[in-house]
């Protein structure tokens, strides 16, 4: 399907301060929000928003990769990125576009610790053995992004959405779907620690210590575990993030 002749938001150089990830994925976000960007449409190649935008091939993958993650846009190997096609039916989410203020983040953390706490409790007494696989398998892919200098925001909220789906309650999945990749503040609040690799790099370890209690079947350290992870979080984005 072509794309709309109107000028595309996505196609135009990026001279604002705030995250460049941020932007790049609001930009396409508001093009799809207006109808520039109709479902099924190509979005422009990472080649194009490279030039247009004046960023990297990595500010333009993290940002596909958050809009994937908000359910915006699904990729096809090989082909690209392409705009999604609604859902017919959204009960609750945040707009596209929200959570770039760290009041924003912070609600929704104090959310996530409400859910996700005893989420990870559930994974830890339910999760089966493929269950628990995937788990694993989604903090090697963490591991991964952060060994490419990336920021793991796709792979941080896969992460997490493979403890809810370990629940065995559908529920607790689609409630992170709903709120998609705003669940990961670093994606959208512009943070600014001294050193991005041990920042996150200290977010795995407590990663590592929900895995380990969800495979050890304990609820009680699995739930202690994911509290401490997220209110270290909150701890953290209120230290490096700028109130904006």
């Amino acid at each position: 399907m072509a794309m709309s002749t109107t000028r595309l938001s996505s196609l135009a150089p990026i001279r604002q301060s705030r995250s460049l990830v941020q932007e790049t994925s609001r930009r396409i976000a508001a093009d799809i929000a207006e109808g520039k960007l109709m479902p099924g449409t190509r979005l422009p190649t990472e080649q194009e928003m490279m030039e247009a935008m004046g960023i990297s091939r990595t500010v333009v993958r993290e940002a596909v990769a958050a809009l994937r993650a908000e359910g915006l846009v699904t990729t096809r190997q090989g082909v690209g990125a392409f705009v999604a096609k609604p859902p017919p039916q959204i009960l609750f989410g945040l707009a596209a576009g929200q959570s770039g203020k760290l009041a924003d983040a912070v609600d929704i953390m104090e959310l996530r610790a409400a859910v996700e706490t005893e989420a990870a409790g559930l994974a830890a007494t339910r999760a089966m053995d493929t269950q628990r696989g995937a788990i694993r398998a989604a903090l090697a892919e963490v591991d991964a992004a952060i060994g490419r200098g990336e920021a793991a925001v796709g792979e941080d909220l896969a992460f997490h959405a493979a403890i809810a789906a370990a629940t065995g309650n559908k529920q607790f999945h689609r409630f992170l779907e709903f709120l998609g990749a705003l669940i990961i503040p670093r994606g959208r609040v512009r943070i600014q620690p001294a050193d991005l690799h041990g920042y996150l790099t200290t977010i795995q370890r407590e990663h590592r210590a929900i895995l380990a209690a969800i495979e050890a079947r304990s609820a009680p350290k699995a739930k202690a575990a994911m509290r401490t992870h997220l209110m270290n979080s909150l701890k953290r984005y209120r230290a490096v993030a700028p109130e904006t």
